[in-house]
């Protein structure tokens, strides 16, 4: 090969680096544009009509709900999310939450927290939680909004919504 063709050959290899990169980087952003309206999303639906699909969707991902819950108001059983490791086993949970917005109209908001245990290397004494586990979990890590969860919800219960705000999506780039 040429120098002349290999340095084509080389500005060509990248500007297709470049372009995927690129590419990559407007899909996050649309990604984002979208996670965030589904954030502020009113469902032009009464609570009841979306509240089974909310549940159903923590249902499909593997969690269960705790028991004795009533109204619009759950929390999910801690989900294992890794592997058990002498490294540190991650668990998860949800509450879910479907508020009235006006009459016919309401929004689900979903948090999630994470915790992780794991085993001191060393702790062969099956003493467990007292001397060798650590834990990060209830009143030590922070439910944070889920958006990607209320993403999905939104693409189920309201896919003309979700249509219309992925073509405004595309636009922004």
């Amino acid at each position: 090969m040429n120098p002349s063709k290999s340095s084509r050959a080389s500005a060509l290899l990248v500007v297709s680096v470049l372009a995927l990169a690129f590419s990559g980087c407007a899909a996050r952003r649309q990604q984002a544009y979208l996670e965030d309206k589904a954030m502020g999303h009113v469902y032009r639906k009464p609570i009841a009509e979306v509240w089974p699909a909310a549940v159903a969707l923590l249902q499909q991902k593997g969690f269960s709900l705790m028991k004795g819950q009533t109204g619009f108001e759950a929390t999910t059983e801690w989900l294992m999310t890794s592997a058990p490791s002498s490294l540190g086993t991650a668990y998860a949970r949800y509450h879910v939450r479907g508020t009235e917005r006006g009459p016919g109209q309401c929004s689900v908001e979903f948090r999630r927290q994470d915790r992780s245990e794991s085993r001191a290397a060393d702790d062969t004494s099956g003493r467990g939680k007292d001397m060798g586990e650590s834990a990060v979990g209830a009143g030590n890590s922070q439910m944070k909004r889920d958006s990607e969860l209320e993403w999905e919800l939104l693409q189920k219960v309201d896919p003309d919504a979700a249509s219309a705000l992925q073509a405004e999506a595309k636009k922004l780039d």
